[in-house]
């Protein structure tokens, strides 16, 4: 019987961690995401909308009012009603939930965060633009025209 020859196994190095530089960069990476994303979301929330601005008084006032109509209101309406009382409800909590958003403190965050995001992401001056972000808090970031 001819001998098996054993082959040769080659080392496999010892998998290394990451160091401690790589975490603190993801770390960074992390906190300027999260600053571009809140920053994002509380502008699309404060956006302006086309026709009558609604205030948490005047959904308040529309809530009451639909539960004195629940009062003394037939089977069918009722129904309709209860769905009113659902959407205003809805409606009141997400603007409660919005006035609380600080966009000032959201605002100093997002520039601090966006010149390296935008370089690492490779995202245009024209893009930030497009997505609403006002033209002075990009020039207060340091992002201008011509780094598009």
């Amino acid at each position: 019987m001819p001998k098996k020859i054993a082959a040769k196994k080659a080392a496999v190095p010892a998998k290394k961690g990451m160091t401690d530089a790589h975490k603190a960069a993801l770390a960074v990476g992390r906190d300027e995401g999260r600053a571009v994303r809140r920053y994002l979301e509380a502008l699309e929330a404060h956006r302006p909308r086309p026709g009558r601005k609604r205030t948490i008084d005047t959904v308040q006032r529309q809530l009451t009012e639909t539960l004195r109509q629940l009062e003394k209101s037939t089977a069918l309406d009722r129904v309709h009603l209860l769905q009113r009382r659902l959407d205003l409800e809805q409606e009141l909590g997400r603007m409660q939930q919005q006035s609380d958003v600080n966009l000032d403190e959201l605002e100093k965050s997002f520039i601090e965060a966006l010149p390296g995001y935008s370089e690492r992401k490779h995202i245009s001056y024209a893009a930030w633009r497009e997505v609403g972000v006002p033209a002075r808090v990009l020039r207060a970031a340091g992002i201008s025209r011509s780094a598009s």
